[in-house]
């Protein structure tokens, strides 16, 4: 048995984790790997009286965990899923996460769910909406969730702000925090030509609860390319590098590694998290 593992109890520590995909769960269950933390799908879990939930159950006892959701909707014109919404409010209550969140996106139309997350219009218009939404999830939760900007490939003309200014407002409205995915930045960066660090500068150093870090796919066509947030790789030099600027701004937070096809030996996710320990002990020095 690995020794060193963090406590179940209490909130997230600031410190890199991981996250909990099924093919691996049983290695926690048993061998318990010295991860500083997880982080699983809530929506895999919804099952009350199913296996997973109850596995999950026994691996909060021994590592501190989050909930990360992919399936509300939060910016879709439907109503907010009543049925979805309580299946969420009764895992949290079960496992006591340290965090909760969703994405600031929409994947639902006239009932019909699509698999992707997809994002909004940055307009005036889609802020009230979705800043709404997420005081009615949190009202319901009775707690502050967590929002993370997502990865596109597509703009809209229509939009009047830049998308972090709708992300910051978004969270400043609701009430929530702000989970900032740098892969999805260096991702969107790319695929719309702007400077990621223009986008890491505008985050109020005051809201970013978790960061996550992940591998993205290159695809080239003609003369162009275009990044796909595949989560099928490891973490590339260049987002590295912008999570070095974003630990310099918001110091020691919360950071997971996402890998979610193709998926690697534990050991690998471990590597690549302690290599988020290293950048983050760098700024522990400087602050010391």
């Amino acid at each position: 048995m690995t020794q060193g593992v963090p406590g179940g109890a209490g909130p997230i520590p600031a410190i890199a984790g991981i996250g909990l995909r099924g093919p691996h769960q049983a290695h926690f269950l048993h061998d318990r790997p010295a991860a500083g933390w997880l982080e699983a799908h809530s929506e895999n879990y919804f099952a009350a009286d199913g296996i997973a939930a109850a596995a999950l159950e026994r691996i909060r006892a021994d590592y501190p965990l989050s909930l990360h959701g992919v399936g509300l909707s939060l910016g879709s014109v439907d109503p907010l899923d009543a049925g979805h919404l309580d299946k969420l409010a009764r895992l949290v209550e079960r496992i006591e996460p340290g965090l909760v969140s969703e994405h600031l996106s929409w994947g639902s139309v006239d009932g019909r769910h699509l698999n992707d997350l997809l994002p909004l219009p940055y307009t005036g218009e889609a802020l009230a909406h979705v800043a709404l939404r997420m005081e009615q999830v949190q009202d319901r939760l009775g707690r502050q969730i967590l929002i993370e900007n997502v990865s596109s490939y597509l703009e809209f003309k229509g939009s009047t702000m830049t998308e972090w200014e709708f992300l910051v407002e978004a969270a400043s409205r609701s009430g929530a925090g702000i989970l900032l995915d740098v892969n999805n930045i260096y991702v969107n960066s790319k695929n719309h030509g702007f400077e990621p660090d223009d986008y890491i500068e505008a985050i109020p150093t005051t809201v970013v609860g978790e960061i996550h870090l992940a591998g993205h796919t290159v695809q080239r066509f003609d003369e162009h390319e275009i990044l796909v947030d595949t989560h099928n790789a490891l973490v590339c030099e260049e987002v590295w590098n912008l999570y070095d600027a974003a630990i310099a701004r918001f110091g020691r937070t919360p950071t997971l590694i996402e890998w979610d096809s193709e998926l690697p030996p534990v050991d690998t996710l471990l590597a690549e998290a302690a290599r988020a320990e290293q950048v983050m002990a760098k700024y522990d020095e400087r602050a010391a």
